[in-house]
């Protein structure tokens, strides 16, 4: 590794199309750690609906290493800030132990907080720009998040309060560019996993009926039964909102079924709409096509390493 131009791999790609089995297996072959670059993994207990797979991280009977997931409480408001901080610490631990650290996820904000490298603080709230951006359609809010060079929001926009949050947080940082110090060092390998469209919405489908039927409902019910506000959860979007308002009787099982599955959809969709505006914003990313087999896979990434050295 230390040969190597580069000191880090980043593997992304839409919800299920297979990034922490990729991650995983190139760990195994390459001495890696797998640092999860997912905006909801790090809470506890939220396994179903955040689709942990730990199985993943078991290969050829051996577990590869992992961080960043299970490490806060369900309803904590966890942000980019602290998740640069704690990517950054996990990063140098793998590196101290010669090995490589491998980011892998589909939080587009929580990956280009790293690779951008801009100290991040807090960015208190901005009522009269709020006000100015009520009425505006969730499109008309993701649009104006796109025209920002740079991004340093704290999670997904797939809420209205969400995306107005994140453009407060831009319009902030475009007045405050003395708050923009550079970080370690990173010179990643980004590869993205490309999964053609169909394969995906079946792939989303089938995935979420599995995790129906293994119980996320009483995932949820647990969570609420132990003092997690219905707010908390509806906050975290996509499984937990929809499942949530099932719970309360708010939707039909069918209706829950038939919208959070369109939401998911939607969701990976903005996923490949961000990834694709990475590489507007000067990110080089390999694309790799999860038809290819994956022992094939592993060792075109391995390749990749080798011919940098």
């Amino acid at each position: 590794m230390s040969e190597s131009k580069y000191n880090l791999v980043v593997i992304l790609g839409p919800t299920a199309s297979g990034k922490t089995s990729l991650a995983a297996n190139l760990a195994r072959k390459i001495d890696g750690e797998v640092i999860s670059g997912d905006s909801r993994q790090i809470y506890r207990r939220m396994d179903l609906g955040t689709g942990k797979d730990y199985d993943d991280y078991v290969v050829d009977g051996v577990a590869v290493p992992y961080h960043l997931i299970d490490i806060r409480e369900p309803g904590y408001k966890y942000n980019v800030y602290e998740y640069q901080n704690d990517f950054f610490k996990a990063f140098e631990e793998v590196q101290s132990r010669g090995n490589w650290p491998i980011l892998c996820g589909g939080t587009g904000m929580y990956i280009e907080a790293v690779l951008q490298r801009f100290k991040l603080i807090h960015v208190p709230s901005n009522p009269e720009l709020r006000k100015s951006l009520e009425n505006k359609s969730l499109k008309e809010l993701e649009e104006i998040l796109a025209s920002f060079r740079i991004l340093h929001n704290s999670t997904d926009t797939d809420t209205k309060k969400r995306a107005i949050r994140a453009i407060e947080i831009e319009t902030y940082y475009c007045t405050h560019p003395e708050i923009e110090v550079e970080l370690p060092e990173v010179n990643p390998l980004i590869i993205g996993v490309s999964i053609d469209r169909d394969e995906r919405r079946r792939k989303i489908t089938a995935r979420l009926k599995q995790r129906l039927e293994s119980g996320l409902i009483e995932e949820v019910k647990k969570l609420l039964d132990e003092g997690i506000s219905a707010d908390d959860l509806i906050y975290y979007g996509l499984e937990y909102k929809f499942v949530t308002q099932y719970i309360q009787g708010q939707l039909t099982y069918e209706e829950m079924f038939e919208q959070l599955n369109i939401a998911i959809h939607q969701f990976a969709k903005r996923q490949m709409t961000w990834f694709r505006g990475m590489e507007r914003r000067g990110f080089s990313i390999e694309w790799i096509d999860v038809a290819i087999p994956l022992s094939e896979r592993v060792s075109r990434i391995s390749q990749l390493l080798e011919s940098s050295i």
